[in-house]
């Protein structure tokens, strides 16, 4: 029964093709343990971004200068600080990216040195809201950002041409859990002009880290932010694009121009300073999933980050140039594909030359590949993705073609088969660069190679393969 068996096997393209599928369902299970395996290393991977910035700076986000005024009372309402937004703010900004490391894992960082000026003066609408300032009573300057620790130096802080001493401190902002601020008792004569209706102005150099991004709340009237840094990929995101950029090997140079008509960030700021409570509820209810009883019981009447609450902002982000875990998964999730074609080439050329080959040799073809995947991971964590493809690929490539150089008994079939594998890793890589044609570039590729098997086999009598292959010799062993 079991010669029978075997003898069948032997025998049929049928059966063969059968057992190439089973072999090749099979060979789905290690590539799947590489994919989760790759996704445990960018989990590591974020993990140790975590980490850096619980450590040192996490990112930043940059908001004001605005200046805090005394609390007025209205009658029996309780008092609230009335908030100055700035009538212009520029911020001239140089971005020297940094790397540090958590073991092997590799975070980017910055260093920012950056020229913040600003000019203030009571509005109407200030007026209006009780803000005129009385006598002996002292508004506050304001700068906020998302982490203190990433402050390395604070120079020529100055208001009007008298210096500030900047403190740490919250100012009343209650309801930001992710501001930390610091604040500023502006010198008298600036209190006066401000009284007098006049403008004041603001002006300090800035050295601060950050992790990976940078952002800026547009919140005067006129914003400008003017970036530059040798980082040649820069990510652009929040609410608002650069109306000028330039990027390209040496790093990038972009220009924002906000205006307060295009910008909420005003209104969204003042409205959580004036109610945190309700912003903060409102924000934690906007982050639960729709019917989900239990964050919505959570987050109501507690505290939550005000800027990441939907205030507008613009950022850049220092982005690494290739993600190696993101582009080994792609690669992995082809593996598949990769595994299912190199057998069904091997299966062709075995029924097409009268060669034999046991199922054993399938399954060490298909497990070579798959280990290509793994050895691509464990060099992309120490070579430029690029050098590491090109390692694995070459390695793998060796080894199916002295492989298939014995087994086929002929070393010009076997380099032959290793230069098809090497075609198939070279369009992998073709797909793997070219993220926004990958479905076209792998569907054509699937189409090209289900074309090729069918018209080299558009003649072949399926039985008489099969017919013949009882009285194939075995192959002879390689000269």
């Amino acid at each position: 029964m079991i010669h029978a068996v075997a003898t069948t096997l032997r025998q049929s393209a049928l059966a063969k093709a059968l057992l190439v599928l089973l072999l090749w369902a099979l060979l789905c299970i290690p590539l799947g343990s590489i994919e989760r395996l790759v996704e445990e290393r960018g989990a590591s991977q974020a993990q140790a971004e975590e980490e850096l910035g619980r450590t040192y700076s996490g990112a930043q986000t940059l908001a004001g200068p605005l200046l805090m005024l005394p609390p007025v009372s209205d009658g029996g309402a309780p008092a609230r600080a009335t908030v100055l937004f700035p009538q212009a703010l520029q911020v001239e900004g140089d971005m020297q990216p940094q790397e540090r490391y958590r073991g092997l894992f590799r975070v980017n960082f910055y260093r920012l040195e950056a020229r913040l000026t600003a000019r203030f003066r009571l509005d109407d609408a200030a007026l209006a809201g009780g803000a005129a300032m009385k006598p002996g009573e002292a508004p506050l300057l304001v700068l906020a950002m998302a982490d203190l620790r990433g402050i390395e130096d604070i120079q020529a802080a100055k208001l009007d041409g008298q210096p500030l001493d900047f403190r740490p401190g919250r100012a009343g902002l209650a309801g930001c859990t992710d501001l930390q601020n610091l604040q500023a008792t502006l010198p008298a004569d600036a209190v006066q002009r401000l009284r007098n209706g006049e403008a004041v102005d603001f002006a300090m150099t800035l050295r601060l880290a950050g992790q990976k991004r940078l952002g800026v709340v547009p919140a005067a009237q006129k914003t400008e932010v003017h970036l530059r840094s040798p980082w040649p990929h820069p990510s652009f995101g929040g609410r608002f694009l650069p109306v000028e950029r330039q990027v390209g090997a040496h790093g990038f140079d972009a220009r924002w121009r906000i205006s307060s008509l295009a910008s909420a960030a005003r209104g969204q700021w003042q409205a959580r300073l004036q109610n945190p409570v309700a912003s903060a509820s409102a924000a934690g209810a906007t982050a639960c999933a729709a019917g989900d009883t239990a964050c919505l019981a959570a987050t109501a009447g507690t505290a939550a980050p005000c800027l990441s609450a939907g205030i507008d902002q613009l950022d850049v982000e220092l982005m690494a140039p290739v993600d190696i875990y993101a582009m080994s998964l792609r690669a992995a999730k082809y593996g598949a594909f990769l595994v299912g074609m190199v057998l069904m080439a091997v299966a062709l050329f075995e029924l097409l030359q009268r060669l034999r080959l046991h199922p054993i040799q399938y399954a060490l073809v298909g497990l070579s590949i798959a280990l290509f995947f793994l050895l691509l991971l464990a060099l992309s964590e120490k070579l430029p993705f690029g050098l590491a493809y090109l390692v694995a690929a070459g390695a793998s490539v060796l080894l199916l073609g002295l492989y298939f150089g014995g087994a086929l008994g002929s070393w010009r079939r076997g380099w032959g088969l290793g230069g098809f594998v090497a075609l198939l890793y070279g369009a992998l890589f073709g797909l793997l660069s070219s993220q926004n044609n990958a479905l076209l570039l792998g569907a054509v590729l699937a189409f090209g190679m289900l074309s090729a098997v069918m018209l080299a086999t558009r003649r072949l009598d399926w039985y008489a393969l099969s017919a013949g292959a009882a009285s194939s010799p075995p192959v002879p062993p390689a000269a």
